[in-house]
């Protein structure tokens, strides 16, 4: 058996195993071992609908070093204003292009494509998927799970729901390449992916009439506009976060205080929004989802015959012709959280307020420039991902506190202030313009009671010091 050796063994070459992967070699003289199942870098970029494109600013994704587009506004169209977003072909190109250029052209990074890793006590072994040749790899350093946190995609998971043989259901990515328009669109999901199926049918001339929406739940979303890679905008989210959160009355109250403040969004104003993963959404395409009419909401689909689909709550008859499409994986995951660093590896998880690029770039530096596992685990402390509006509520509050502690060293705060995806960066310039002191003086104003009050709602406690 070959064997070869590394300091570190990475396990998954998607956006997360690639910008920990970055950040390390660039502030620590190491060699690096990157695995991953697909064939290419990207993770589920490789597999995702052809007409996806990131939910946020290009700017906040990719690895530190490397910007991924070149930072522009949108000069027109219904974003003008609001920074590029990166569609699937440029993002799939952009990983491509660190993993050979910047990776393998470094000389310190080995890539194991179409590869399974798996351990056998201390030792660990990458088999590649296509030859089925094991090769064991010594790893010197750290084994780094980059897989904690891979969502899951319609693509690659089958539908959560019972389909009878004769019915027709497609996961999203097969809209594209229909070649025989249905009679009508069911659109199975509540998140992300049944907007985007929605939005890309409408877009080509889909009446909303022949469109059936199976919402489950109704989301709460995020308007792309206060979501922004400028310090004025970035603390102004936070300022209204904080001040909605220190009046409110309940968790409803403090989302409806946020939609009040134009920061949430969601597509039915007669409905209370139940689920909170937030991804960011623009006002053009909340108006085009409120042409929608035909929304069922019994609960999640048990099973799909030729003739209805059976809920949990009820049925409702499917018509000759229909196209059932399948936009109901999960996406984010919410495995325990757990020390990044453990004593068998390290795990990454966000760490900040969502953004899981830069947190994973933050736990690469930190890996490279802290030498105790005990202070690494305390500037880099796990947060979970939302999905209610309480778990929302406590990503915030970890998250808030997880940066004051990260950046109060002072290495760190460079860091981040020089670091892209950094959505709360702010450059050394800017610091003494007069629009970002206003923000940050309104931010420090309701700080304190808002963080206190979000703890409050969220059921989770805040550290015992007089000022957190």
């Amino acid at each position: 058996m070959r064997s070869v050796e590394t300091d570190y063994l990475v396990v998954g070459a998607g956006a997360m195993g690639m910008a920990f992967t970055d950040a390390l070699i660039d502030h620590a003289d190491v060699h690096v071992t990157l695995v991953d199942r697909r064939q290419a870098a990207g993770g589920h970029w490789l597999d995702a609908y052809p007409f996806v494109r990131l939910h946020q600013a290009s700017l906040f994704y990719g690895v530190a070093s490397t910007v991924l587009g070149s930072g522009a506004v949108q000069p027109g169209g219904p974003e003008m204003g609001l920074q590029e977003r990166a569609g699937q072909p440029e993002i799939q190109a952009y990983f491509g292009d660190i993993l050979h250029r910047r990776f393998l052209g470094s000389g310190r990074v080995t890539f194991f494509g179409e590869s399974e890793y798996h351990a056998e006590g201390s030792s660990h072994f990458v088999t590649s998927l296509v030859s089925r040749e094991t090769v064991q790899v010594h790893v010197r350093r750290r084994v780094v799970d980059a897989t904690y946190l891979s969502p899951t995609i319609p693509a690659t998971t089958p539908p959560p729901f019972n389909v009878g043989d004769d019915v027709d259901v497609v996961a999203i990515n097969e809209l594209a390449r229909l070649t025989t328009a249905p009679n009508s669109y069911v659109i199975v999901g509540s998140g992300k992916t049944a907007t985007d199926g929605i939005v890309w049918l409408l877009a080509n001339g889909v009446p909303p009439d022949r469109i059936i929406w199976v919402r489950p739940r109704d989301p709460w979303m995020l308007n792309r506009a206060v979501v922004q890679p400028d310090p004025v905008v970035g603390l102004g989210l936070v300022a209204d976060t904080m001040e909605a959160a220190a009046s409110a009355e309940s968790l409803d109250d403090l989302f409806l205080r946020l939609e009040a403040a134009g920061v949430m969004l969601r597509i039915d104003r007669d409905v209370i929004p139940t689920m909170a993963k937030t991804p960011t959404l623009a006002q053009w395409e909340l108006d085009l989802l409120r042409t929608i009419t035909n929304v069922v909401r019994l609960g999640h689909i048990r099973h799909v015959t030729r003739r209805e689909i059976v809920l949990d709550e009820g049925s409702v008859s499917l018509a000759p012709g229909s196209l059932v499409v399948h936009c109901a994986a999960s996406g984010l995951q919410y495995p325990p959280l757990v020390p990044l660093w453990g004593p068998d590896k390290i795990r990454l998880q966000t760490i900040r307020v969502g953004f899981p690029c830069f947190c994973a770039a933050l736990a690469g530096y930190v890996e490279a420039t802290r030498d105790d596992d005990r202070e690494r685990n305390r500037l880099c402390p796990p947060n979970t991902l939302p999905d209610t509006p309480v778990s929302w509520a406590r990503m915030q509050v970890r998250g808030t506190i997880a940066a004051r502690t990260y950046g109060a060293e002072p290495d760190i705060a460079a860091w981040a202030n020089g670091c892209a995806l950094n959505p709360a960066r702010i450059e050394p310039a800017q610091r003494d313009d007069p629009a970002v002191l206003a923000a940050a003086a309104r931010l420090a104003k309701h700080a304190e009671r808002g963080l206190t009050r979000m703890a409050e709602l969220a059921h989770e406690p805040l550290p015992n010091t007089d000022k957190v």
